[in-house]
């Protein structure tokens, strides 16, 4: 058994995290808007809304009231078999008109690892009972992140999170991002008649914010229509606001076979994320004797889809999709100055409320730290954000987030890279 190489303070194991170098974490204690109190009483100014999740915002009592009103009421029980409750019922209603074409059955997940293993399964399942077992192979993009499940790791397109497990899911591909040719190609060379999928985030997030090139998304789209492949857009990162519409995919007139989203859906406030599958992609299971063999302990677990609830109406009361325009536009004005510093290479930004600051390569590549430790730089003056395995910075503030905040967040990323000169 190997050793262990450091005494650790605390047995709390962090996610992505050298844990031999974690010996004074940041432990936060109080949230309100899109402020974090320490536990040390300092105040930071949240800039990735925890983790692209905390669209309302946080503290936000109608949310909070709402999940403590079903924690008491029923908080929660299987729904496997015909079992049911009221408020996965009424959310899955909502989902259905909120998300473009439809209608749509929505499965239940508990996150967006989840919604993904759960499209993976599903679109290999649909082919078997359409007597098209062949249909087996799923094409992702590079730098595209969909979770760290099996499947999702083996369809994410990010070197650093597929790197040191071997192969996890035969057949699977990842093609040229933004190069519609690309998917052709790959469709061409291995066959129509045995791919399965196109699995594809509208823009992407945690592989640096890359936001899609002009007309590209409607092409890929156009080609796995032509090709029978069910086209699934992952948009556990974009849904619910994050490009102001409900889905990413309305604002670039694109109709998925099926849908995920997670995250923004609660705010973070409990976990969940839902599996939207378009009717004409349900008959197999619909108007068949077949089951879905698959499912969590927490699909529709109640008191989240309550929370859901809630924030949907948060959100909509607080015009807050209309906010993530506005934020849209304020970004580049307030950040496309980093560019070209020295320190950092570009800025991208686009049509939704989310930035990636790419710092420059040849810095990071003779010193790796330098990512690491400009996030630690951004903090100490004020800001939290988060870096990107791509050598980038995450901006992804709360949809309610004020235009003198955003200014705030701002300077603090710039007084934060200066001090790194």
């Amino acid at each position: 058994m190997p050793s262990a190489t450091a005494q650790h303070t605390s047995a709390h194991w962090h996610p992505f995290q050298n844990m031999s170098a974690t010996q004074d974490p940041l432990v936060l204690t109080h949230a309100d808007g899109v402020w974090m109190t320490s536990a040390d009483g300092r105040r930071f100014l949240d800039a990735t809304a925890g983790l692209w999740f905390c669209h309302a915002g946080y503290g936000r009592r109608e949310i909070a009231d709402a999940a403590h009103a079903q924690l008491l009421r029923m908080h929660a029980y299987s729904t496997f078999g015909d079992y049911s409750n009221e408020p996965a019922d009424q959310l899955a209603e909502r989902l259905s008109a909120l998300a473009p074409g439809g209608p749509w059955k929505t499965l239940f997940t508990s996150g967006g690892s989840d919604s993904v293993e759960t499209a993976v399964k599903y679109a290999r399942r649909y082919w078997q009972l359409l007597g098209r077992p062949e249909r087996t192979v799923v094409l992702s993009r590079v730098d595209s992140y969909h979770g760290m499940h099996t499947a999702a790791t083996e369809i994410s397109g990010i070197p650093a999170n597929r790197t040191g497990y071997g192969p996890l899911l035969p057949e699977t591909r990842l093609v040229a991002r933004d190069d519609a040719q690309a998917l052709e190609a790959a469709i061409d060379e291995i066959g129509a008649e045995r791919v399965a999928a196109f699995v594809c985030e509208p823009i992407q997030g945690a592989g640096g914010v890359h936001f899609p090139a002009p007309g590209y998304l409607s092409a890929v789209a156009d080609i796995c229509r032509r090709h029978g492949i069910l086209f699934v857009v992952d948009e556990v990162t974009t849904g619910m606001g994050r490009a102001g519409a409900w889905f990413a995919s309305e604002k670039f007139d694109i109709e998925p076979d099926i849908l995920l989203c997670a995250k923004g859906l609660t705010s973070g406030y409990l976990a969940l994320g839902a599996v939207l599958i378009n009717e004409r992609a349900t008959a197999p299971f619909w108007d068949a004797d077949n089951v879905f063999r698959h499912g969590y302990t927490y699909s529709g677990h109640a008191a989240a889809a309550a929370t859901a609830l809630a924030n949907l109406d948060y959100l909509t009361d607080h015009h807050l999709l209309a906010a993530a325009d506005r934020i849209a536009v304020r970004l580049p004005e307030l950040l496309s100055d980093l560019a070209g510093t020295g320190m950092v290479q570009s800025v991208r930004t686009g049509p939704a409320a989310m930035a990636g600051i790419q710092l420059n390569a040849w810095l990071v590549k003779k010193d790796p730290s330098l990512v690491p430790r400009a996030v630690r730089a951004i903090r100490d003056a004020g800001v939290l954000t988060r870096p990107f395995a791509s050598g980038g910075l995450q901006i992804s503030p709360a949809l309610c987030i004020s235009d003198a905040e955003l200014e705030q967040m701002a300077a603090g990323l710039r007084a934060g890279l200066n001090n790194l000169c």
